[in-house]
């Protein structure tokens, strides 16, 4: 009992109820001018060159988010019946149609609701009374009385199961056309990505950072040497730096989504992850041929990330040790290949963050990556198309 009573207890019940009854209130002033069936007519076809106006699919979607589904206008409502309510002007003659049929709809739903809840209402006294003085208390006015919680469980059921249908309806005639459907999947796709890349690039460049500060700190307090420590923090000092240069880029792209993708480190900004591994221990031999400045920036920017990740897994699995660096521009592929010496437990094809997102970059970008073992070497080779 108590849930067939909870709908009346929210105030959407009753502002759908208002809806509809907004929808009836000018041509029932009408007849009050002159009482002729025409006007209802006459309103129903005015209703048509008002549905073709684009502005009109504003102004109803905002009054039925506001009213069917008690949200507001913002971009923060979540509910499903509001989020399905489109608030922008009519785009194309289908959305038009769309709202003339809208307008009718509520029209004739609003009319036969009101019509009906208001001889519902005068029935109860009527049927109390007969239509005139009470009668006598006798079987007749008892029979009469059992009636009247009826004639309200109906009232009732109208009042809510029209609020219901006009919401379905709105839903179905306001929603988003398929092009609109399809922008709103784009867009979507669009911010999932950016909060991939978003990731992809503090795990790269936090994770270097850290690879070489633990690294450098390792060996720092290993050697036991002033001078050598001097120099493990000088390091730490410049990659955290590089670090955080790297992390107000990331961050400044959140903050404005106008943010220039060109002011993240390129290839030709390799020197500077070398001197950084070079700084950690390892003993990188390093190869950059070709015209890198001549890489277009996407590809460019992605390969910088890729030849870091590289790097940061070959100090943090393998420590140490020499590693050679092939970055390469060949007609249309730019090739990037570093190799180093396989760790006593060396990992498995595929496993771990870095390698996932190494490929995921790779094939974004329309190339391939592949990484394993090979010989007494672990390898890393990607090639990226570069047109």
């Amino acid at each position: 009992m108590v849930r067939l009573l909870r709908p009346f207890g929210r105030a959407v019940t009753y502002t759908r109820l208002l809806h509809l009854f907004v929808t009836v209130v000018w041509p029932a002033m009408l007849i009050f001018i002159r009482e002729e069936w025409w006007i209802w007519l006459v309103a129903a076809v005015a209703l048509v060159p008002a549905g073709l106006v684009p502005a009109m699919r504003t102004v109803e979607g905002l009054q039925a988010r506001l009213l069917l589904t008690g949200q507001r206008h913002d971009s923060d409502s979540h509910d499903s019946d509001s989020a399905g309510i489109v608030v922008a002007p009519s785009a194309t003659w289908a959305d038009r149609w769309r709202l003339v049929l809208w307008l009718q709809a509520r029209f004739v739903l609003g009319c036969a609701s009101i019509a009906l809840i208001a001889q519902l209402l005068f029935a109860v006294p009527d049927l109390v009374s007969g239509g005139g003085v009470v009668p006598p208390f006798g079987p007749a006015l008892v029979w009469r009385i059992a009636l009247v919680p009826v004639l309200l469980a109906v009232l009732a059921a109208t009042v809510w199961g029209a609020g219901r249908l006009i919401t379905a309806l709105a839903v179905r005639l306001l929603g988003p056309s398929p092009a609109e459907r399809l922008a709103a999947l784009e867009e979507r796709t669009e911010q999932l990505l950016e909060r991939t890349r978003i990731a992809r690039e503090l795990h790269d460049s936090i994770g270097h950072a850290l690879t070489v500060a633990v690294l450098q700190a390792g060996a720092a307090r290993a050697a036991d040497d002033p001078a050598f420590t001097r120099r493990a923090l000088d390091a730490i000092e410049e990659t955290g730096r590089a670090a955080l240069e790297d992390l107000e880029r990331v961050l400044g792209v959140l903050r404005e989504s106008g943010t220039p993708a060109g002011s993240r480190p390129t290839l030709t900004d390799a020197g500077r992850l070398l001197e950084s591994a070079r700084a950690s221990g390892a003993e990188v031999d390093a190869d950059l041929a070709g015209p890198l400045e001549g890489v277009p920036g996407p590809v460019s920017r992605e390969g910088y990330r890729i030849l870091q990740e590289s790097l940061t897994n070959v100090l943090r699995h393998a420590g140490p040790v020499p590693a050679r660096v092939r970055v390469s521009v060949e007609g249309a592929v730019l090739r990037l290949d570093v190799r180093n010496p396989l760790p006593a437990a060396p990992p498995e094809p595929g496993r771990g963050s870095g390698l996932r997102g190494i490929r995921e970059r790779a094939a974004l970008l329309g190339g391939h990556a592949s990484a394993g073992p090979v010989g007494d070497d672990w390898r890393v080779r990607v090639e990226l198309p570069v047109r």
